[in-house]
């Protein structure tokens, strides 16, 4: 079984900037993702999307709110990175990492949680003066 570990949350002030990781653990031998996304879900609200990335080509899909922001990548180490800078207090949720291994049509990807079968247990990101 694969388990996906995010880390990198924290506090920080409006402006700010953090930086979110996602590392795949357990039986990643046949591990192989078409896409890596992370979803925020705040206290009031169901689980968003937030970005995603194609495992193999690097192409990437962003929700409207954090275009310009937020960027997602891959890097040497195979971790799913989500770097956040001008973060906002409305930025503030719990950021989950999810991975799905189906291919969802060229240029396309899913922004449903429900096409995703691995998850992260998340962390928490809050933006606050």
């Amino acid at each position: 079984q694969v388990q996906l570990v995010e880390s990198g949350g924290g506090l920080v002030q409006p402006g700010g900037s953090l930086r979110l990781s996602c590392a795949a653990s357990g039986d990643t031998v046949n591990f192989r993702p078409h896409y890596m996304a992370w979803f925020s879900q705040s206290a009031t609200n169901k689980r968003e999307f937030v970005a995603a990335l194609r495992w193999n080509g690097g192409a990437t899909w962003y929700a409207d709110s954090v275009k310009g922001r937020f960027t997602i990548s891959r890097d040497n180490a195979d971790n799913t990175v989500l770097q956040m800078n001008n973060l906002k207090p409305e930025d503030t949720a719990v950021y989950y990492c999810a991975a799905d291994q189906y291919y969802r049509g060229f240029n396309d990807v899913s922004r449903f949680e429900n096409d995703y079968q691995f998850w992260g247990r998340g962390t928490q990101v809050t933006i606050s003066s």
